[in-house]
C-alpha cells in the first residue's frame, strides 16, 4: 500500500470515527435522559426519609446538569468531542455508583438503580469503537462489583460467604458484559454496512 493510500485510508477512518461521534451523542443523551427518569422514580419509592430524598437525587440532579451541557453544545452547533463524550459517560458511572453505595436503607446488591449502568454501557458502545466499549464496560463492572462487595452486608455470612449473593452479583456483571457486546457487535455491523455502500 503507498503512502498516498495510507493517508487517505487513515482519513477515511478518522472521519468515520468523528461522524459515530457526532451523530451517536443523541443516542447517549437520551440514554441518560431515561437514566434520569428512572433514577428519580426509584428514589421517589425506596427514600423514606427527606434526607434519603436529598442523597438520591443529589447524583441524579448531577447527571441532569451533564445533559443539559452537552445538549446545549449540540444546540449551539459545538457538539462534543471524543474526549468529552467519555470524560462524560465515565461521570454517568461514577454517579450511578455513588447512589448505589451511598443508599441508607438498599445498598449495594439490593439497590435496584444497577439498571442504569445498562443504558449507559449500551448507549456508549453504539457510539465509541469496540476497544474503547470494552474498556468502559469493564470500568463500570468492576465499579459495580467493588461497590456491591464493600457495602452488601449478606456476602459474609458469618465466616461463610453467601453463594446466592455471589451468584446474584455474577449474573448481574454478566448481563453488563453481554449488553456492552451486543452493543458493539451492532456497532460494527453499522459500520460494515456503510462501508459496503460507500464501496
Amino acid at each position: 500500500m503507498t503512502a498516498e493510500a495510507t493517508t487517505v485510508n487513515r482519513d477515511f477512518l478518522q472521519r468515520e470515527a468523528a461522524e459515530d461521534i457526532y451523530y451517536g451523542q443523541a443516542v447517549i443523551n437520551w440514554a441518560r435522559w431515561f437514566m434520569i427518569a428512572a433514577g428519580v422514580a426509584l428514589v421517589m419509592i425506596v427514600a423514606e426519609t427527606p434526607s434519603e430524598l436529598t442523597v438520591g437525587i443529589a447524583p441524579i440532579v448531577g447527571l441532569m446538569m451533564v445533559n443539559f451541557y452537552l445538549h446545549g453544545r449540540r444546540l449551539a452547533d459545538k457538539p462534543a468531542n471524543r474526549n468529552l463524550v467519555t470524560i462524560s459517560s465515565l461521570l454517568d458511572i461514577a454517579l450511578i455508583t455513588s447512589v448505589i453505595a451511598l443508599a441508607q436503607e438498599t445498598k449495594g446488591l439490593d439497590n435496584q438503580f444497577y439498571v442504569a449502568y445498562f443504558p449507559s454501557i449500551a448507549a456508549f458502545s453504539f457510539v465509541m469503537s469496540r476497544r474503547s466499549s470494552i474498556i468502559y464496560t469493564g470500568i463500570a463492572m468492576i465499579a459495580y462489583a467493588v461497590t456491591t462487595l464493600t457495602t452488601t452486608t449478606q456476602i459474609m455470612n458469618g465466616s461463610d460467604v453467601d453463594l446466592g449473593t455471589l451468584e446474584s452479583l455474577a449474573t448481574r456483571l454478566i448481563v453488563m458484559a453481554a449488553v456492552g457486546g451486543l452493543a458493539s457487535f451492532f456497532w460494527r455491523v453499522q459500520r460494515d454496512r456503510r462501508r459496503a455502500e460507500l464501496g
